[in-house]
């Protein structure tokens, strides 16, 4: 007897989803012809359109959002591009309406969201059967409609979690999300970086497209804050990628009055991490109290600035001789770093002339070790022999850490400036719980519970690249879990190991509860 042939499992047959009462059945009368042709066109359709979502939302983002020029050159778009569902095509927006008549193709994807496009209806329909599809995907990661992860997904203890909402809830197609250059006005990347790392700070994000500062209302002259909440309009306001002009940031550092400011006023390059102090300066007085920070006290404010970046230290001196113990608490803005001598000493250590370190090893040697230091002890009424030791007694919404890889050395006749090219590697994910005044003394349980409360995700990355007097910022910005890289009016998407490759002159962590 002959043995029965292998042959392929026959598709399943895709059907037509009845959508609730009152609501049409198709998505628009061309979606309904091609569901209607026959049950192998319905079939087709069904399955290419699972295949797209697939590559929308289980692949990286380059693969859909990439397409080929005239040239047949691959082209990365920040705007939508469109996936035919009639063939294998992928088609920018301006490319569309070309492929569409060439191939009597009029049905697309939306290579961001997953939802469909009408051709002919020139507009984002709504069709019950692949909806249906695309929420499902979307939300639990397949295409399955067991009644048990139907229930369980459905369950009252869910409807009211924010995970559940923010899975299940669908992004407008047309949403502008803030990914636009800014061009370079003569040698202003330094500025250009800091810029990009506050447009795409959600805290800060918020604050301006709220009313927080509203421009219109301002009766002050010149005032960055005003600058910044129009810059803000412009960038989420309207999806747009042509770069920008931040002239009015310009301006207001050009009229200001500040002695601080007087070195931005060339067309030098400048120092990324001074600028980003004298922005957050500026806003404050705008948008706060009017004081200056005042970083090393205890000066606190409630404006933008300080519930976005500001943190607390305390130093614990401990006196040799009688054991007493004195604290003091200050405010600070950003963590700096030092990284030559950690670098010294483990080239001496390991025999190699480059060594790398990582991030968790600069914070340990400014937050953890203890240093000797001559301290006045009141109880001794005398100058002692001390330990001083810095934790953080406050963490910030968002942690700014600056890696110290400028500094002057002395040369023949004067000291010059130098660059660190340390190799710094640094994670995705930070717990700061070890470099805190609670880190000691908490049980096991505790512990894990106060490392969950302290740990921040990567939001964007400032570089330097190249050297100190003729170098040039570049910058990273995450964008929900997608990267970007900013080079000045240049935005283009980059992966994780493109970001984690870069080094660092500053990071930015947002705490894992707001991002």
């Amino acid at each position: 007897m002959s043995a029965q042939p292998n042959t392929p499992l026959s598709p399943k047959t895709a059907r037509v989803k009845s959508p609730a009462p009152g609501m049409p059945i198709f998505g628009c009368e061309h979606v309904q012809m091609l569901l209607s042709q026959s049950q192998d066109t319905t079939n087709q359709s069904v399955h290419h359109y699972k295949m797209i979502l697939r590559n929308i939302f289980e692949q990286t983002p380059l693969v859909p959002q990439t397409s080929k020029n005239n040239d047949g050159q691959p082209v990365t778009s920040l705007t939508a591009n469109y996936l035919c569902l009639q063939c294998s095509s992928i088609v920018s927006e301006e490319e569309r309406l070309k492929h569409g008549n060439k191939k009597q193709h009029r049905f697309y994807v939306d290579s961001r969201s997953g939802t469909l496009y009408c051709q002919i209806c020139d507009d984002l329909v709504w069709d019950p059967t692949l909806e249906d599809l695309r929420v499902r995907k979307m939300g639990t990661g397949t295409f399955s409609n067991r009644k048990r992860k139907h229930d369980e997904l459905f369950a009252e203890s869910l409807k009211d979690n924010p995970l559940y909402i923010s899975t299940n809830t669908t992004t407008a197609s047309c949403k502008a999300n803030g990914l636009r250059g800014i061009y370079n006005a003569g040698a202003t990347c330094y500025q250009n970086v800091v810029l990009q790392s506050f447009l795409h700070n959600p805290l800060l994000r918020n604050f301006y497209l709220s009313d927080g500062h509203q421009s219109t209302d301002c009766s002050l002259s010149n005032c960055l804050s005003c600058a910044m909440d129009d810059m803000f309009q412009d960038f989420y306001a309207v999806e747009n990628t042509n770069g920008f002009t931040a002239a009015s940031i310009l301006s207001g550092f050009w009229i200001s009055e500040k002695k601080a400011f007087e070195n931005l006023v060339t067309t030098k390059e400048q120092d990324a991490h001074e600028f980003f102090q004298f922005l957050a300066e500026e806003l404050h007085e705008r948008n706060g109290d009017g004081k200056p920070p005042e970083i090393g006290s205890e000066h606190s404010c409630n404006c933008i600035i300080h519930q976005t970046f500001y943190g607390k230290l305390q130093s614990t001196t401990t006196c040799q001789n009688c054991g007493g113990v004195t604290n003091a608490v200050q405010s600070f803005l950003d963590l700096s770093l030092g990284l030559d001598n950690l670098a010294q000493r483990r080239a001496r250590k390991t025999g190699q002339k480059q060594p790398s370190l990582t991030l968790q090893e600069c914070l340990d040697e400014e937050y953890v070790k203890s240093d000797k230091c001559e301290y006045r002890c009141h109880n001794c009424d005398s100058t002692q022999q001390a330990r001083r030791n810095t934790s953080i007694k406050r963490l910030p919404n968002v942690l700014a850490i600056q890696l110290k890889r400028f500094e002057f050395k002395q040369g023949r006749h004067d000291r010059a400036p130098s660059k660190i090219d340390t190799t710094v590697n640094f994670p995705l994910q930070l717990n700061m719980l070890p470099y805190t005044n609670r880190a000691k003394g908490s049980d096991t349980k505790e512990s894990f519970e106060l490392a969950r409360s302290c740990t921040y995700d990567l939001l964007s990355v400032v570089v330097h690249v190249g050297e100190i007097d003729t170098g040039h910022y570049v910058s990273y910005c995450r964008v929900a879990d997608q990267w970007f890289k900013f080079n000045d009016h240049k935005v283009e998407m980059a992966s994780k190991s493109d970001v984690l490759s870069a080094q660092p002159y500053l990071l930015f962590y947002i705490i894992r509860s707001l991002s």
